[in-house]
């Protein structure tokens, strides 16, 4: 391994000195500056971890708190921990990934350890566990997710509320008037998850002044929890010409069992999904849909939280605007 000394040499310069361009605590001339840098390139040079961590106070390192379980679509849950990892790295930052279901004990790790200098939370419920603890520390945070209280907190998201306002409103463009809302697992409202809640919130109330009657049942996902759904909608209010979906493991269940029972899409039955863009292009009917814009909202999440760590960031709420793009799932409906 290759010591500070050596690129010190290497450069001929003193170790003091690759130590404060490394730093950037001294100004140094850009003529030494760039001897080291091309020492530090030549020679493979990369600074002890552990030292540079005693030296500064810092680890340069977020935790990512994302608790992988198993009523959740993990591959958007993942593609926002690349981007936030990728975003991070372009700041300096490493990432330490937490998957468990700690809840407080996960945030007490790592404000008490100093394993982070900052940590940046998924999965938020309305009312979470968590964030008392966050309130009452000094180390920087932000939650990809909206709780109900967001005082002192920083927060970016998906305005998943207007996101739900945007597709009644589609649906009621179209002439629909009784729509099914197919939700996450009913775990999921159980832990009263924000991004299910606040999505449902906005179809609610926007679908009550345009007249809409609106019908939401949780589903597992898979071709038999979904079965048991559609009968059980179809049965309820057999008029039921709409569908908004959020939950991606039930989307091609439901198409497919829509077919089955002759109900053409979307000639007879329009389908709209909030899902990310792949799955909706790639379905056997292209959906009309709001995509989850999973790689802005980690990027995000990072760019607050260095603002932060620099001292340039206060506590604030971010939240994307939806885009609904409509494809070959979204008609009129059909002639009573």
């Amino acid at each position: 391994m290759v010591t500070l000394a050596e690129v010190a040499q290497h450069a001929g310069v003193s170790a003091s000195t690759v130590s404060y361009v490394l730093s950037g605590k001294r100004s140094i001339s850009a003529n030494t500056r760039q001897r080291v840098e091309q020492s530090i390139r030549e020679l493979g040079y990369h600074p002890n971890a552990g030292a540079r961590a005693l030296a500064s106070s810092r680890s340069n390192i977020i935790a990512l708190m994302i608790p992988l379980r198993t009523d959740m679509y993990v591959p958007v849950m993942m593609e926002i921990a690349i981007a936030v990892a990728t975003t991070a790295r372009t700041h300096g930052y490493d990432v330490l990934l937490l998957t468990g279901e700690e809840g407080p004990d996960a945030v007490r790790r790592v404000t008490g350890s100093g394993l982070a200098d900052g940590m940046i939370l998924m999965d938020v419920e309305l009312d979470d566990e968590r964030l008392p603890l966050l309130r009452d520390t000094d180390q920087p945070a932000v939650l990809i997710g909206l709780p109900a209280d967001t005082t002192g907190l920083t927060c970016v998201d998906l305005d998943f509320k207007a996101t739900g306002a945007l597709c009644a409103e589609h649906l009621a463009t179209l002439g629909h008037r009784d729509v099914a809302v197919i939700g996450e697992a009913p775990a999921v409202y159980e832990r009263h998850t924000g991004f299910a809640e606040r999505t449902l919130d906005g179809l609610r109330s926007r679908g009550r002044e345009l007249g809409l009657r609106l019908l939401h049942r949780p589903c597992e996902g898979g071709y038999d929890a979904m079965a048991v759904t559609l009968a059980r909608i179809l049965d309820e209010r057999p008029g039921t010409t709409g569908f908004v979906v959020q939950n991606e493991s039930a989307v091609e269940p439901l198409l497919a069992l829509l077919r089955q029972q002759g109900r053409a899409v979307p000639e007879d039955v329009s389908v709209v999904a909030i899902c990310p863009e792949q799955v909706a292009v790639q379905a056997s009917v292209r959906l009309t849909s709001v995509a989850i814009p999973a790689q802005e909202m980690g990027r995000h999440a990072v760019e607050h939280l260095v603002a932060k760590l620099d001292g340039r960031g206060g506590d604030e709420v971010v939240l994307l605007a939806p885009e609904l793009t409509v494809r070959a799932s979204s008609g009129p409906a059909p002639a009573q």
